[in-house]
């Protein structure tokens, strides 16, 4: 009698130290599936954050800052140079003149240029987004005043990374005064 119940405690503590079942591994698996899932919802959210305010903000911000550079280098006089060309052409474009717009959705022809994906300007036939581009850069001219003009010009991408849906654009807004 006491043979038999040394032999079931040796029994039971064999038992409870022979390994995990089956079902103790797909349970655990599947905790640590949950938590990956998690954890790489967040990863992605992140990396396309880094991309579109990270890196597409930045360019726009510079390329919207070299459309500024050109126009400002104009007199402000100029009502013909072609800046949708680079460098700009003496003739055949809108220069300073008043006029244009800050809708990327509906540029105004002379008020706006289109670069690809590297930042290289493509050339627009009659105002017409060309094909392959990324950037688009809008401008607008106003006169608020007797020798003075505001000048705006906005730089966006044609698309965003990621499910954000906001896409990544900068403005950059001068006055430019006369004679200068």
């Amino acid at each position: 009698m006491i043979g038999t119940k040394m032999k079931t405690r040796q029994t039971s503590k064999k038992q409870s130290q022979a390994g995990t079942t089956l079902l103790e591994t797909m349970v655990a698996l599947g905790l640590l599936l949950i938590i990956i899932v998690g954890v790489m919802s967040m990863t992605l959210a992140a990396i396309a954050t880094t991309e579109n305010q990270g890196h597409l903000a930045a360019r726009t911000a510079e390329y919207a800052q070299d459309k500024m550079e050109q126009l400002l280098s104009l007199s402000y006089g100029d009502t013909t140079s072609d800046t949708t060309v680079f460098p700009a052409a003496n003739s055949g474009g809108t220069g300073l003149a008043v006029g244009g717009g800050l809708s990327p959705t509906a540029p105004v022809s002379g008020y706006a240029d289109y670069l690809d994906a590297s930042g290289n300007l493509l050339t627009s036939v009659g105002g017409a987004a060309p094909t392959g581009w990324f950037y688009v850069r809008v401008w607008q001219v106003t006169n608020p005043s007797t020798n003075l003009k505001q000048i705006s010009v906005l730089a966006q991408t044609k698309t965003d990374a990621g499910p954000s849906g906001a896409v990544p654009r900068s403005t950059v807004v001068v006055l430019k005064t006369y004679p200068f």
